[in-house]
């Protein structure tokens, strides 16, 4: 069965997650023959490139595409999203903190839509700690009310949504900001969105490449209202 869905996952030095990313995606594999994983080796400087050499071709249902160095979160996934063949594309995370079960949860939720290319599913996580919580609607209240739009917890997994959303995209951003730049296109354009509640463990192994403490949310802060201003500039909404 060809791939009805593919799920792209940015991989930046996550050796020891993925033969586990593999392992637990092949459980939603053996539910559904019509989706794809896609690992994007996001210019990784560990062993990740020689860990999904040596066992890619185990999974039927797995590809990857390299990019030779990193240049942005964003970027990795928008070279995954560009080499996916399916009807219905889309992203989520390789550091095991978003359920791959959640993919099927998720089109369960666009069969049931009838495959409508005009929703956008996204995850709304749930089981968090307190401070990333508090970040989080921090920035959701101050997004939401700077674009003037509906926009919370931009940041959670996965992202789904029909290609043809994503071939209106113009000048996506390469950094974390894409997310952002997703979310608020999907309101722009009168997507349905729907939000899928989503449980967010602890990493199974390795940091977050960002969320390292408070001196980088406050850069995350910085970068992510930088984009701001551009977007809605961008999209008319300043004079």
């Amino acid at each position: 069965m060809s791939a009805r869905f593919t799920v792209v996952m940015p991989c930046y030095n996550e050796e020891k997650n993925i033969p586990l990313i593999l392992s637990r995606f092949k459980t939603v594999a053996s539910q559904r023959q019509d989706v794809k994983l896609l690992l994007v080796d996001n210019g990784s400087t560990d062993k990740s490139s020689a860990v999904i050499a040596a066992c890619i071709d185990e999974f039927s249902f797995a590809e990857t595409v390299r990019v030779p160095v990193n240049q942005g979160y964003g970027y990795g996934i928008l070279r995954g999203l560009e080499a996916c063949q399916s009807e219905f594309i889309g992203w989520t995370h390789a550091d095991m903190q978003t359920d791959p079960a959640d993919i099927v949860k998720a089109l369960q939720i666009i069969e049931s839509h009838n495959f409508a290319a005009d929703l956008y599913v996204k995850g709304l996580r749930h089981g968090r700690p307190l401070s990333d919580s508090f970040f989080t609607a921090g920035m959701s209240m101050f997004e939401s009310c700077f674009l003037t739009s509906n926009l919370w917890d931009i940041n959670a997994q996965p992202n789904i949504f029909h290609r043809s959303f994503f071939e209106s995209w113009r000048s996506p951003p390469d950094d974390f900001a894409l997310d952002l730049y997703a979310y608020y296109l999907a309101r722009q354009q009168k997507l349905s969105i729907i939000r899928l509640d989503v449980v967010f463990p602890e990493r199974v192994h390795g940091e977050s490449k960002w969320n390292t403490g408070f001196r980088s949310k406050m850069k995350f802060i910085k970068r992510t209202l930088e984009f701001s201003v551009k977007l809605k500039k961008s999209l008319g909404k300043v004079s």
